[in-house]
């Protein structure tokens, strides 16, 4: 009796594993990687939000391939060691494929995590630096630094004609690398850059630095940071008197901006791509629409739907190539061509970009909607 129990109790153990793989082989886990709480919350429960939107909407109609789809969420609050740490809790939870993280810091914290362990990941993230290792795992759904600093660049000089230019940033990656694009492509374009700078990030006064400026009398001033400093930032020039337009890169389009700014935020320039009140797109329309309904408030930017866009484009890969195996899906991708979107055609190149830019820059009105100033 003795000898028999220990064959007895493996019986019970390789049925229980049989039977575990057995629903895990009927459910798909989908990761979200955002920033849930912390500064950019806002950013991140909209990421998740729209996550889960998707995922309830095509379980409703019976998953993907015939499997039920759901959503294992980390918080990371935009922090590369949370991010790291939430790397290898999704990792472990067994999910195919991570959307985020928000800030480009936190995304890059996670991929090498995420490429080693064949998990699939897309993210807004626009630092440069996150195709630079060409990662198969990794797809970019915004548009890189280099982009926006080209048409940044152009804009300023070309279309504004501003003469005397300070570029100001944080020293994260994502920020200070595309300030340093930024005055590149001023310099290129035939303008000056008078003085470059950079803030501490959350350190609420910034009194010193605008002083400096002041002194040094610009007609323009550009910010490549996020809008929980740019709409302090904005705030405090009008304080110290600083006659000089504010422009904020694309980490500055958020409602909370506003709210930061206060007054001041009208006649601000934003530079982003195109926020989806005015996407011209079915697809975006109706998506709008039901988060509307479904969460009792609009979707806080472009960032959401853009992360949003890449859970789609995965999905999509799965089904036409009738497979979740993460190499077989990365492949398709590799060679999509424009997919419909929500944020328009989604194409990818070979190392995970997404191709196809197009900007657009905003005027903050009075009452803090956006007028398209550009063509």
């Amino acid at each position: 009796m003795r000898n028999m129990l220990p064959k007895v109790a493996a019986s019970v153990a390789f049925c229980s594993a049989l039977l575990g793989s057995a629903y895990a082989a009927d459910v798909v886990k989908i990761g979200v990687q955002a920033p849930i709480t912390g500064e950019y919350a806002n950013e991140g429960q909209s990421i998740d939000n729209g996550v889960r939107l998707v995922i309830d909407q095509l379980n409703s109609k019976g998953g993907v391939l015939g499997k039920k789809l759901e959503v294992v969420t980390c918080d990371d609050e935009g922090a590369a060691q949370k991010a790291a740490i939430c790397a290898r809790k999704l990792v472990n939870e067994g999910v195919m494929a991570v959307i985020g993280s928000y800030t480009s810091g936190a995304t890059q914290a996670a991929q090498t995590t995420y490429y080693r362990n064949k998990v699939l990941q897309t993210s807004d993230g626009t630092s440069d630096a996150l195709t630079k290792e060409k990662y198969w795992t990794f797809f970019r759904n915004s548009f890189r630094n280099a982009d926006q600093a080209e048409f940044t660049g152009k804009y300023l000089v070309n279309e504004k004609k501003y003469k005397r230019i300070v570029v100001l940033s944080d020293y994260s990656d994502y920020s200070l690398g595309l300030a340093n694009s930024v005055v590149k492509a001023i310099k290129d374009a035939g303008g000056i850059v008078i003085y470059q700078g950079k803030v501490k990030e959350k350190s609420q006064n910034f009194s010193a630095i605008l002083t400096k400026v002041k002194s040094m009398n610009p007609d323009a001033i550009y910010f490549s940071g996020y809008y929980t400093d740019g709409g302090l930032l904005r705030a405090q020039q009008a304080q110290l008197g600083i006659n000089a337009d504010f422009i904020g890169g694309d980490s500055n389009d958020n409602p909370d901006f506003m709210k930061l700014a206060g007054a001041s935020a009208s006649g601000t320039l934003m530079i982003n791509f195109p926020t989806p009140d005015f996407l011209p797109y079915d697809t975006a329309k109706q998506f709008l629409k039901d988060y509307s309904a479904k969460y009792g408030v609009p979707v806080s930017s472009v960032w959401a739907i853009m992360n949003v866009d890449g859970l789609r484009a995965i999905l999509y890969a799965a089904e036409q190539t009738k497979s979740f195996d993460t190499k077989t899906i990365s492949t398709y991708l590799h060679t999509l061509k424009d997919f419909p979107g929500i944020t328009g055609p989604v194409s990818f190149r070979d190392d995970g970009e997404r191709i196809n830019t197009k900007f657009n820059v905003y005027e903050v009105q009075a009452d803090n909607s956006y007028k398209i100033i550009n063509n």
